[in-house]
């Protein structure tokens, strides 16, 4: 894929955007796992956690990646993504990670968290990347920052604009109808649809989906408020 095409450049701003929603949550559970540690320790705990961390979603997306060449991965893929974008914004705030004790206990709380929460992010690079590696790679490498810096980046971009996650649930719609439109499955049936209907067809879903998210969200925090 020509790096300088409009899919290459959509499909890095995806994983970049994918990144920075969906990793927040990942380096929160760092910071909280070695909050305890000594300063000294603390460090090397966020770094080797990382790096656990990170091994353990390279694997994910490999695993994911080759999963989606079975026929009807690729639609499970995709349902799977519009709930993850969809429940972005009207999950809690509430984590039930505890801060370790030890180096070791701190590390091992890390990596078995991002090998849970992760899942979420690795289906993500994984579909934005469609297959190739150079980009799968690139979202990896662009994790690695993410997760470590972006705790307090991502916490304090949400809170001064928590409409800021719909761009994330839009990105995510759009990545998995894309993916659905791929599905191995479905090939013959849409072989004589027009190509330009395959095209616009994800934005235009990604635009409906995020509307009606953008408004049953504020609806239920109206709600909310109005209880409390």
């Amino acid at each position: 894929m020509d790096f300088m095409s409009i899919d290459a450049i959509w499909a890095i701003l995806a994983i970049i955007l994918i990144d920075l929603v969906l990793a927040g949550d990942n380096a929160l559970v760092i910071g909280m796992a070695a909050n305890r540690l000594p300063p000294h320790l603390r460090k090397k705990a966020i770094f080797w956690g990382t790096f656990g961390a990170i091994a353990v979603r390279f694997v994910s997306v490999a695993i994911i990646t080759y999963l989606m060449l079975i026929p009807g991965l690729r639609l499970v893929g995709g349902i799977a993504l519009v709930w993850i974008g969809w429940k972005l914004a009207f999950q809690d705030d509430n984590h039930e990670i505890k801060a370790a004790d030890t180096f070791g206990a701190a590390i091992t709380t890390i990596v078995i968290a991002d090998a849970v929460m992760g899942i979420d992010n690795a289906l993500g690079i994984a579909a934005a990347a469609n297959g190739n590696w150079t980009f799968i790679i690139l979202g990896l490498l662009i994790s690695i920052p993410v997760v470590i810096f972006g705790s307090s980046m991502v916490t304090k971009i949400l809170d001064r604009w928590p409409n800021a996650v719909f761009i994330g649930g839009f990105v995510l719609f759009a990545v998995a109808i894309q993916m659905v439109l791929k599905e191995i499955l479905f090939i013959d049936a849409l072989a004589d649809v027009n190509p330009w209907i395959l095209k616009i067809s994800p934005w235009i879903f990604a635009v409906a989906v995020t509307a009606l998210q953008f408004s049953l969200s504020k609806r239920a925090n109206k709600t909310e408020a109005v209880t409390i």
